[in-house]
Parts: structure tokens; C-alpha cells; sequence
């Protein structure tokens, strides 16, 4: 791909993380980017990762090649109004969001079908903003694209290109299936999550016992719960009847396995978690869904003072980044006394070995 113009609107997590990809993959690439936080542009054109800090949506994104939209959902549709008159007919415009159908009846009433083709990254992490992004948050990540029904081979070539220049997997699906897809493997579970931790929250006691003892499996399941409130509440708003749909489905499914267990049932008891354990080991083994794979090592250490600062400094001198330690107190559900999550399988690989020749021992999730 020859070097090209890029504009953002919007410059967080996955913004971010795609204008460095960008220019990781193609130094001679010229990017700029508005956002509302001046700070964000200013930090962005210092480290290099953007050339042409804006303060507002103006003419300067007549010479974009790619403008991405990368507000959160509800804001995406505005931005595009107020970026109409700039827009030059070689433009492709794109977006990151999570849900499709809005964006997309936008694009039809302003007679943008032509230009517009819809991409959501399926990555991210629990911490949001610019100074989170990084390239390798899309690596071997799918890329869902969204075309229209006036989208063309050479605008949907490109797009496809760019989305593997930056290391990620593109995927084309009709965005009415994306909303319903995305409803089913992301949006869901995260307000399953958010309902676990509150059901937790208003059944525990004064003493607060049950969080005390909340670790391992329940941990896992709800780790989701610390994403952005606003970002999950304008998803629910704009994609709605596919969550709502499919939440009705899940409440089917709990009602069902409720009157089993008040019924003692075992053969329904057994077959629900069995056919769900067989549909679950199906799955790939890839971090490249929405709900991003954890990398862990659990350690086994004495309880004696400097254990884990020994282990933590054994792994810091050889230059592997901890993404966060702990002791585990509740091992239910997990083995060893000492729980590291790392940000990467290479991480998590490098430091098998080394604690492994060290003379630990651990156990790999």
C-alpha cells in the first residue's frame, strides 16, 4: 500500500491503537486527528504517533485517504454530519463501533453509502483512553468489516489491506448479522457479568464475606464488569432489541435449569453443563474475540516474608512485564499460591521457562 493520508475523529483506546499501527507499519504515512480533549492530540503529535493536531472538524480532512470515526457509538453519527462538507469523494470513511445499524441508516440518509464501510475492532482491554492504546492490542485480532450495498471491490480491497497492514484478521459480515452477533458473544455477557457482581454486591452482608472470599472462577467470569459504564450503557441503548432478544433467551435458559435443579433432575442438570463443557473445548484457542483471553501463571511459594517480591524482581530483571500479581487467598477453583497475569502469551511463555529452570512450580492457564 503506497503511503496515504489518515484522519481520526476521536483518538482513544482503539483509535490510539490503530493511528500507531499505522504508523508502526508505514513511518511515511501522515495522520491527524481531532478530538474534543486537546491534551490527546497535543500527547499524540509529541510522541509522534499523529503529524497535524486539530481543534475541530474542519477542511484539513479534505486530504484524507481513511478517516476513522472513533467516538464512542452515539457520538459517531454526529461527528459524521459535522465532517460532511470536508469530505472529498476519494475519501473512505470508517468506523470502530460495536454496533452497526445506526451508524449505517446514518450513512444512507446522508448519501455516503459509496464511501462508507464499517469496521469494529474485536480487541481492547479494562482500561480505556489514548495513553492505553498500543499496536499490539490489534494484532491477530478480528476486524469485522461492515460494507454497504453500494460499497466496491477497490474501496473494500484497500480497506481490507489496511486492516492487515496493522496486523489484523478482517472478516466481512452484513452488519444487520454483526449487531446480532456481537449482542450474543459480547454485549450479553457483559451485562451477565455487571448482574453477577450485583447479585454478589446485594446478597452480601455487613461483614462483606462474599467479597472477601470472591476469587478464582467468580473473578474470571465477572472480570468484565470494570469496563466503561458509559461505553456499555450507549451500547445497550443502540442495540437493544438484539441484546434484549437474546437476554430473553438466556432468562429461558435460567428458568429452565432452575426447575431442574428444584426438581432434581440430573439428567437435565448433567446435560447442561456437559453439552456446555463439550461446546466450550470446541472453541479456538485464540484471543482474537471480543472478550480478550487471559495470560496467567499460578505459583507455588512458601509464606515467608520477600517470596513474591523475589519472584516479581526475578521476572522484572529479565524484562518480562507483569500485568498484575497476588496472593490467592480462596483456591477453590484455582492451584497455586501466587497468581500473575501477563499481557501476552510471549510473556506468559518467557516466564514459564525462566520460573520453571528456576526451580518453581507452577501451574498454566
Amino acid at each position: 500500500m503506497d503511503s496515504l493520508t489518515y484522519g481520526f475523529i476521536g483518538l482513544g483506546l482503539i483509535g490510539g491503537s490503530i493511528a500507531k499501527a499505522i504508523k508502526n507499519a508505514d513511518k511515511n504515512s501522515r495522520i491527524m486527528a481531532y478530538t474534543p480533549h486537546k491534551e490527546t492530540v497535543d500527547k499524540a503529535h509529541d510522541e509522534g504517533t499523529i503529524d497535524l493536531p486539530l481543534y475541530e472538524i474542519g477542511p484539513e480532512f479534505s486530504d484524507c485517504d481513511f478517516i476513522f470515526l472513533c467516538a464512542p457509538v452515539e457520538l459517531n453519527n454526529d461527528n459524521l454530519k459535522a465532517l460532511l462538507p470536508y469530505l472529498s469523494a476519494k475519501t473512505t470513511v470508517t468506523d470502530i463501533g460495536s454496533v452497526k445499524s445506526s451508524i449505517h441508516q446514518v450513512v444512507k440518509e446522508l448519501g455516503l453509502e459509496s464511501q462508507f464501510i464499517g469496521g469494529h475492532p474485536m480487541a481492547g482491554t479494562e482500561r480505556i483512553g489514548y495513553s492505553n492504546s498500543k499496536p499490539a492490542i490489534l494484532e491477530n485480532a478480528y476486524y469485522i468489516i461492515t460494507k454497504t450495498d453500494f460499497s466496491s471491490k477497490e474501496r473494500l480491497d484497500a480497506y481490507t489491506e489496511l486492516v492487515r497492514m496493522i496486523k489484523a484478521i478482517p472478516l466481512v459480515v452484513p452488519y444487520e448479522q454483526h449487531d446480532y452477533i456481537t449482542a450474543a458473544i459480547s454485549h450479553v455477557p457483559h451485562v451477565i457479568s455487571a448482574s453477577l457482581v450485583n447479585l454478589v454486591k446485594n446478597s452480601d452482608g455487613e461483614d462483606q464475606l462474599m467479597k472477601t472470599i470472591a476469587a478464582g472462577g467468580f473473578k474470571d467470569i465477572t472480570r468484565i464488569s470494570s469496563s466503561s459504564p458509559i461505553m456499555w450503557k450507549q451500547i445497550c441503548m443502540t442495540n437493544s432489541y438484539n441484546i434484549s432478544d437474546l437476554l430473553g433467551s438466556y432468562i429461558d435458559s435460567l428458568m429452565d435449569i432452575k426447575l431442574a435443579i428444584d426438581e432434581k433432575d440430573e439428567d437435565k442438570i448433567m446435560n447442561f453443563f456437559e453439552s456446555a463443557r463439550e461446546y466450550r473445548e470446541s472453541f479456538m484457542d485464540t484471543s482474537s474475540g471480543p472478550i480478550k483471553k487471559v495470560f496467567t501463571i499460578h505459583v507455588e511459594i512458601d509464606d515467608r516474608p520477600g517470596n513474591l517480591a523475589k519472584v516479581a524482581t526475578l521476572l522484572s530483571d529479565n524484562m518480562i512485564n507483569i500485568k498484575n500479581i497476588g496472593i490467592v487467598h480462596n483456591r477453590e477453583y484455582e492451584r497455586g499460591t501466587l497468581r500473575i497475569e501477563f499481557h501476552s502469551s510471549e510473556d506468559q511463555l518467557k516466564a514459564k521457562e525462566l520460573l520453571t529452570v528456576s526451580g518453581y512450580t507452577l501451574y498454566v492457564k
